[in-house]
């Protein structure tokens, strides 16, 4: 079994499951790939049957590994996003944050979930990416996204003016702090935190949702997947920030931007008895009576 673990930080008290996690990994007599910066994190905590395989760019697993583990919360799995790619390997998140929507293995399920996967006793959800196209090409070749994209205003006070377009066809001028366009997978995140709707992960959809809109009447908006965004950006500041996940950048405006869907899509590991909609009842725990 060849293996790699991506991570950040980890905790003393997290410690003893990531070693019974090596260890099993160990008997299995495969290899293990550690993030470089995880493995300087870690190594003087964490014992390895043999020497692991160090890596830092997405090349280096390409064809190499049969799986990615994501050990830490949501933005650390995110993270993971840069370095599969479109390379296809499989991710499976270890939640050793605090919500953990998408790391849905917790650390007291690590090795019945490694057992599950070893038995090929899974499932695979395919996840939709979007993709931002800019006039410099900000992000390189990074400029993809599993939860959204969002573009805000630099400064504390003056508004941004936000025109957007659905396929050439005008949609609306948002004056707003700023505006997110999300996936399925990111409707969860910053989204819904700005009263956008829940998709299910296979709606193939995108929603449109504004941040602090000066017109209350502006609600957030889901339109299919297949169309193309196109928004231009105006503001008396003269810069604005982007982001897609957790990688934000500064840019000047005014700008125009383009936002589609990525040709390629991101693989997570589902094992038996968990759902998406089992997910968010406890996560956001639905059906609990407070009243005791």
């Amino acid at each position: 079994m060849k293996v790699a673990l991506f991570g950040k930080t980890i905790t003393p008290k997290d410690i003893p499951y990531l070693q019974e996690f090596i260890d099993r990994l160990g008997n299995l007599n495969g290899t293990i790939w550690i993030y470089e910066s995880f493995f300087q994190a870690v190594k003087e905590s964490i014992t390895f049957m043999k020497p692991p395989v160090t890596f830092t760019t997405q090349e280096e697993l390409r064809g190499k590994v049969e799986y990615l583990f994501s050990v830490g919360g949501d933005g650390t799995l995110l993270d993971t996003i840069t370095l599969v790619g479109n390379s296809g390997i499989p991710v499976i998140g270890i939640n050793t944050g605090r919500l953990g929507f998408l790391s849905g293995i917790s650390k007291e399920e690590i090795l019945p979930a490694l057992d599950e996967i070893i038995a090929k006793n899974y499932s695979l959800d395919s996840r939709t990416l979007l993709r931002l196209e800019t006039p410099d090409n900000l992000f390189g070749e990074l400029n993809y996204a599993l939860n959204d994209f969002t573009i805000y205003k630099s400064g504390p006070h003056a508004l941004m003016t936000i025109k957007t377009f659905i396929n050439d066809e005008f949609l609306n001028t948002y004056w707003a702090d700023g505006l997110i366009v999300a996936t399925p997978t990111g409707s969860t995140a910053y989204s819904m935190s700005c009263t956008g709707p829940i998709l299910s992960p296979d709606s193939e959809n995108f929603v449109i949702t504004p941040i602090a809109s000066h017109n209350l009447t502006v609600r957030p908006i889901v339109i299919p997947d297949t169309s193309i965004i196109r928004i231009q950006v105006e503001s008396r500041n003269p810069e604005c920030y982007i982001g897609l996940d957790s990688r934000i950048m500064k840019l000047d405006v005014p700008i125009e931007l383009i936002i589609r869907k990525e040709d390629f899509r991101i693989q997570l590991v589902r094992i038996p008895g968990r759902n998406f909609f089992e997910t968010i009842r406890a996560k956001l725990k639905w059906g609990l009576d407070i009243r005791n």
